[in-house]
């Protein structure tokens, strides 16, 4: 399912890790990696050597791939770079569109300094922005990188984007035959502490055993080893966080736009929130998907 894979790069070590992570996925789809280094327009990089004027990050971008093509050629994956010159979350997102890549991979955190073009900020932008797919992996020293993904989490609140996010994992966890945890948070706290709270959790309960039920009915469809589902009450992302604590999940596929209004379980604002938190690749995937 993922032929062209799109991984943003600046050569720090978050990106490093990454990229031996995106080539691992690679070799097991058969896919190609395109790394690509873009130099921020929005910093003043350019400088006059010897009468010429040069735009340092662009040609520091090029050493920055080429290092990526080493590391690429020794790991035996098939790869294409490129170094172009932009404001970096929109021409990421852009990119990926025009090149029709199936699915974007970056660190949440990236090299201070001139070259910070993947901060979390950034990535964070990319997610918001991107109609395709998009892999982060939060670079801290709890997270776990393991491929192929064993178990693989899929929250839902019953929403279209929810769906369309369940749709892609699903696919995925088929094609990995991977067990699939659907899980659904009520998010009680969101309902107040009048008296109508009792009766619109109660609501928030129905809804999330509906998001669940719809969920099933759609992963009957697909070649599925094990299907595991929940409803779990309290902060969606803290409930997302001991799902995978508890059940070993090694990647999490959640919708980037959720479910408003009284019976919401779980929100698109979530989806940001369990990519700065989760300690395993999350892939957010828009409504919009392509």
């Amino acid at each position: 399912m993922y032929e062209d894979i799109l991984l943003p790069f600046d050569g720090n070590d978050s990106a490093a890790a990454v990229l031996h992570h995106a080539a691992e996925i690679a070799h097991w789809a058969d896919a190609t990696v395109h790394v690509l280094f873009v130099a921020d327009t929005t910093r003043d990089s350019v400088t006059v050597i010897k009468g010429q004027t040069v735009d340092a990050l662009r040609q520091q971008g090029k050493d920055i791939v080429a290092e990526a093509e080493k590391t690429l050629q020794t790991l035996g994956v098939d790869y294409e770079t490129d170094v172009v010159q932009g404001n970096p979350a929109p021409t990421i997102t852009e990119y990926a569109e025009r090149y029709g890549h199936d699915v974007i991979v970056m660190p949440t955190h990236g090299r201070e300094g001139v070259s910070r073009y993947l901060m979390g900020s950034i990535t964070e932008k990319v997610v918001r922005l991107s109609s395709v797919p998009v892999l982060t992996a939060r670079m801290q020293p709890d997270e776990q990188f393991a491929f192929p993904y064993e178990d693989i989490l899929i929250p839902t609140d019953g929403s279209r984007g929810a769906t369309r996010a369940a749709e892609h994992g699903l696919t995925l966890s088929s094609a990995l035959d991977a067990t699939v945890h659907l899980l659904s948070v009520v998010d009680d706290a969101s309902f107040g502490l009048d008296v109508r709270s009792t009766a619109s959790s109660e609501t928030g309960e129905a809804a999330a055993q509906e998001a669940i039920d719809d969920l099933v009915s759609v992963a009957e469809e697909y070649d599925l080893r094990d299907i595991v589902h929940s409803i779990e009450h309290g902060s969606p992302v803290e409930g997302i966080l001991a799902c995978i604590d508890e059940n070993e999940i090694e990647a999490v596929v959640i919708g980037t736009i959720g479910r408003r209004g009284t019976d919401r379980v779980l929100l698109g604002s979530v989806a940001e929130k369990t990519v700065r938190s989760a300690p395993v690749p999350v892939i957010t995937v828009s409504e919009s998907e392509q």
